[in-house]
């Protein structure tokens, strides 16, 4: 069996929520969809749990966050180039998010931060496969010298 994610956060609305994640291109399974809980499956082994506040508080005793005052996590997700990474984040603007900061370049990753309307943070982000292959400080330096030979 292959390992599932399922990543947890509430939500204020899940009327709104479910519509805002299927904006993005995202598909709710039904099966696991109810008035308490939407299961917005983004791949075959990832899948978001976006739940009422009420109902994600019967799974624990700790304070529940407000997400849009205080930042219990980010979820990072990568996309195939720097145009799907603008692409997601239009959609999610067009559905009612908001780009909290610039999207941040760091010459082998470009990544964008959306907060859904519920004030949970999602990064979408680029990264050059070589900088994936060889580290991001190795793709650099091989890129510094490279323009160096060029000048």
């Amino acid at each position: 069996m292959s390992l599932n994610i399922f990543v947890n956060f509430t939500t204020d609305d899940l009327d709104r929520a479910k519509a805002f994640y299927e904006a993005l291109g995202y598909t709710i399974n039904p099966m696991f969809t109810d008035e308490n809980a939407a299961c917005v499956v983004l791949s075959d082994t990832i899948y978001f749990m976006v739940q009422t506040r009420e109902f994600y508080a019967t799974f624990t005793d700790k304070k529940i966050i407000d997400p849009h005052t205080e930042a219990g996590a980010s979820i990072a997700l990568s996309q195939d180039s720097r145009e799907e990474v603008d692409a997601i984040v239009a959609k999610g603007l067009e559905a009612g998010g908001s780009e909290p900061r610039p999207a941040q370049d760091y010459g082998f990753m470009y990544s964008r931060d959306l907060e859904d309307p519920d004030g949970n943070l999602l990064s979408f982000l680029y990264m050059v496969p070589a900088a994936v292959e060889k580290g991001p400080e190795a793709y650099l330096a091989e890129q510094g010298a490279g323009a160096a030979a060029q000048a």
